[in-house]
């Protein structure tokens, strides 16, 4: 069964993302957060009761925008980066290049890393996940800041392979 502090926390992560459908199947229970238009839909769903042991939560908010992060590659030449691997998220989260905010970064460009060094935490629902390199090679850039909320898939930084 889902809290109610979870649903929360998943809303307002959806909220702040471009993603506009979230599914989550379990135990039986599936949840749903869509944003369509200018409202969040928020249904839940227990297939095995009986429609009537079976309530259905709907809650309407109004969807604030998430500013955009500004457009770098506009601004500035494209470079060549079909030889350098992309240390992409695995998840929705905040970005984090420190274990603290009074501890230095764990990478910095020109750093030289393993494949098991932690180059950032990422933050989802007040879990803090190390993210390794998963390849020995030189830090390149890194494409997000410190804070920034950041997307499935989406890359954080440039290395290049040794």
């Amino acid at each position: 069964m889902f809290k109610l502090s979870e649903i929360k926390e998943l809303i307002k992560l959806v909220d702040q993302t471009t993603v506009h459908e979230l599914e989550i199947e379990n135990e039986g229970m599936r949840l749903s957060i869509r944003k369509p238009g200018r409202t969040e839909v928020v249904n839940v769903q227990t297939p095995s009761l009986s429609p009537t042991y079976l309530p259905q939560v709907q809650t309407a908010a109004p969807v604030v925008a998430a500013p955009s992060a500004p457009a770098a590659e506009a601004s500035a030449p494209a470079a060549d980066t079909s030889n350098l691997h992309r240390i992409v998220s695995p998840m929705v989260g905040t970005f984090y290049r420190s274990p603290s905010p009074d501890a230095s970064a764990f990478v910095s460009i020109g750093d030289k890393v393993s494949d098991k060094t932690v180059v950032c935490i990422l933050e989802a629902m007040k879990l803090m996940n190390p993210l390794e390199a998963e390849v020995k090679g030189e830090i390149v850039d890194i494409l997000v800041e410190n804070g920034q909320l950041v997307e499935f898939g989406q890359p954080l930084f440039l290395v290049k392979p040794e």
